[in-house]
């Protein structure tokens, strides 16, 4: 993914793992949705929104991989 210019806020990084809410394992979405709701540095938000953008058209390798830097990112 390249790097974009956008800074997201968190409440549009939320609104965006709502619309994505169908297609992540249900045991990320919940540890996104806590992770969201503390204060969190722009690049990290920006990071979050990014792997969550067009998260549904993604294949499932692209889904796994990005699965793993959330992961790492809420660890």
């Amino acid at each position: 993914m390249g790097r974009c210019t956008i800074d997201h806020s968190q409440e549009d990084t939320l609104k965006k793992l709502q619309e994505q809410r169908d297609y992540l394992p249900v045991s990320l979405m919940e540890s996104c949705e806590i992770f969201l709701r503390r204060p969190l540095g722009q690049e990290t938000l920006n990071e979050v929104f990014h792997l969550l953008k067009k998260y549904d058209l993604a294949t499932e390798k692209e889904r796994l991989e990005r699965n793993q830097q959330l992961e790492k990112l809420l660890g």
